[in-house]
């Protein structure tokens, strides 16, 4: 309570106009909160093109709406006269109708698979002969290095067989001796 009275009011200035507690009239405090930027050119043309479109199609749904009313008001007892036939018919045309609009989505369903199927195996064929040539570099760089070291193991195995039967003795001795002397 004690700062409500010392300050002029419940907002902290007085209602007509005079100086209050923040040092600036409330005219200028309430100015400053407004935006000092009004709507561009094209803000303004647009609302005041859009207002009354927006105004036509309200009434024009309104009309709709109360047609609507109307017909159905009209067409009431027509429809309890008729109600053993059009049920029935009624019943049938929906699930016509619900049919055709399933058998249409699943075609388009299929349709935009297959497409994309074909789609994918066409840059899978257009990318197969680099595919091609890559794995035949790799299988002829695996076929030389196997073929390397086949070689490799063909003259070790060569040697070795060289070195048992022609000098298996001197060898064997030479070998044995260094043994014996360690």
């Amino acid at each position: 309570m004690a700062d409500r009275d010392a300050r002029g009011g419940i907002y902290g200035g007085t209602h007509t106009g005079q100086q209050g507690g923040g040092g600036r009239p409330v005219g200028e405090h309430v100015k400053g909160m407004i935006h000092d930027k009004g709507p561009t050119a094209s803000q303004a043309l647009t609302v005041a093109t859009l207002f009354p479109l927006g105004g036509l199609l309200l009434v024009l749904s309104g009309l709709a709406l109360a047609a609507s009313v109307v017909g159905l008001a009209v067409a009431t007892p027509v429809f309890l006269i008729f109600s053993p036939v059009l049920v029935p018919a009624a019943l049938l045309i929906g699930m016509a109708v619900t049919g055709f609009l399933t058998s249409g989505a699943l075609g388009l369903g299929g349709l935009s698979s297959l497409t994309c199927l074909a789609n994918t195996a066409r840059q899978a064929f257009q990318r197969t002969p680099d595919y091609v040539e890559e794995a035949r570099r790799r299988m002829a760089e695996a076929a030389a290095h196997a073929g390397h070291k086949t070689a490799q193991a063909g003259h070790a195995i060569q040697s070795r067989a060289q070195e048992a039967a022609g000098g298996g003795g001197a060898g064997a001795g030479g070998a044995g001796g260094g043994r014996a002397s360690s």
